[in-house]
């Protein structure tokens, strides 16, 4: 190996993300991530626990980030006015990161163990965001429907914009989203 670089993490992060492309999750190697980022396995092990870790590292920051962000919110706010800031506030961790998304929502829909592994994720922010709302004052059912409404809009939006070609902001696909929500319950 040569001298120290920076950002090891993020290198790791994009070694992984290319291999998985290239050869598939299943095939790729800690080992082979490490050494395409030009990092020891060590280093690897340092950073992430697994290989799955590495596409999935983001995710307490994710949680973190829209966990503040709801309870941030003005008292005064509809339960679900108060999911609609936060995912505008999530929105914004995602800008730049288009291709990187796109690649990664590939490699997680080619592997039903990554999938499985992205629902879970997914389960635990709407845990969180349930439990924000209940300190919010918000009662149940109505905290874990608001929550799984507003996981719905994420998931939803968020694969919309993948698809998209990335012109558009991922802001924009979960209004639409929730705008597509609230007709539905409206009966529209």
């Amino acid at each position: 190996m040569g001298r120290w670089e920076p950002n090891a993490r993020g290198r790791l992060e994009q070694a992984a993300l290319d291999l998985y492309s290239e050869r598939g999750f299943e095939q790729t190697t800690a080992a082979q991530i490490a050494e395409r980022a030009g990092l020891t396995e060590r280093t690897f092990f340092r950073h992430y626990a697994d290989k799955r870790e590495v596409l999935f590292g983001a995710s307490h920051a994710l949680e973190e980030l829209f966990v503040n962000a709801l309870a941030a919110t003005p008292d005064t706010a509809a339960p679900i006015d108060a999911v609609a800031s936060a995912l505008e506030a999530v929105a914004a961790l995602f800008l730049e990161r288009y291709d990187f998304s796109r690649q990664r929502q590939a490699v997680i829909k080619a592997s039903a163990e990554l999938y499985e592994r992205e629902l879970i994720k997914l389960a635990s922010l709407s845990a969180a965001l349930a439990a924000t709302l209940r300190l919010r004052g918000v009662r149940d059912p109505a905290a874990s429907l608001t929550a799984e409404a507003g996981i719905a809009v994420f998931k939803i939006g968020f694969q919309r914009w993948v698809a998209s070609g990335g012109e558009r902001a991922l802001a924009d696909f979960f209004r639409e989203s929730l705008d597509e929500l609230k007709a539905v319950t409206a009966g529209g």
